[in-house]
């Protein structure tokens, strides 16, 4: 089956008889439809549909065959390069099960080992700048406490949110962005030193909102959107007290 799409790939990709819009893509060009696709395997996941994970997945492999296509033309890689290359990492990164060691010494530190190989030796090295921004904040503060630089406790963390919001308040326009920007980095370390996931925690406080919206919406009838903040306020008080 892999054979197939990949030939599919190849046919969709020919310089004269391929597709007019995927023979022209780039790596560049198809990275947002990556992303994109990803996000609707973890929303079919969230759902629990099964049908739908399926064909998601389907549409998340049709891009790695993509990206592996586009580097095959370019004489740098090809799929089974790809799949031989991360065959290699998980027998490496689980030496107690495929190497002769009788335990690990860890995900992390195999991963840390693998780094310090590597031109940028930073902790903070290979940190996807792509991930989500609360996702990518966690993961950088995580690599920063690695190596000691980190609150000891989450009253640290919880100071500097009350610090930044101050900074907000007394801010000048031009700056006002990247003072936001600093309370959500401080936001998402509280929540870390809390042992709370902020990006599942955003995800839980916009299904509430859209549910509650939707709930509000539905009370207020066809003329919700004509009725003043306050009988808004107070549809959406009543929905709270539901439970909703």
């Amino acid at each position: 089956m892999i054979e197939r799409l990949v030939d599919i790939m190849a046919r969709l990709r020919d310089p004269l008889n391929g597709c007019e819009w995927d023979r022209v893509q780039t790596w560049a060009t198809i990275a947002p439809y990556t992303i994109e696709e990803a996000y609707e395997v973890a929303d079919a996941i969230a759902r629990d549909d099964a049908a739908d994970l399926k064909d998601e997945l389907g549409d998340l492999l049709l891009q790695v065959v993509f990206h592996s296509r586009i580097a095959e033309e370019a004489g740098l890689f090809s799929l089974a390069d790809v799949a031989a290359a991360i065959g290699d990492k998980m027998e490496r990164r689980h030496p107690h099960i495929f190497g002769g060691a009788t335990t690990s010494p860890g995900w992390e530190t195999i991963k840390a080992t693998e780094r310090a190989g590597k031109a940028d030796a930073s902790a903070l090295a290979g940190v996807a700048i792509g991930l989500p921004a609360l996702s990518r904040a966690e993961k950088l503060q995580k690599r920063a406490a690695r190596v000691g630089f980190d609150w000891p406790e989450a009253d640290g963390p919880r100071g500097k949110v009350i610090e930044e919001i101050a900074e907000i308040d007394e801010a000048p326009a031009e700056t006002i962005e990247e003072e936001f920007g600093d309370l959500l980095f401080a936001v998402v370390n509280w929540a870390r030193h809390r042992g709370i996931d902020p990006e599942a925690a955003l995800r839980a406080g916009n299904a509430k909102f859209e549910r509650r919206f939707r709930a509000i919406e539905a009370d207020g009838g066809k003329d919700f959107a004509a009725l003043d903040l306050d009988a808004k306020e107070a549809l959406w008080q009543a929905v709270k007290r539901r439970g909703g």
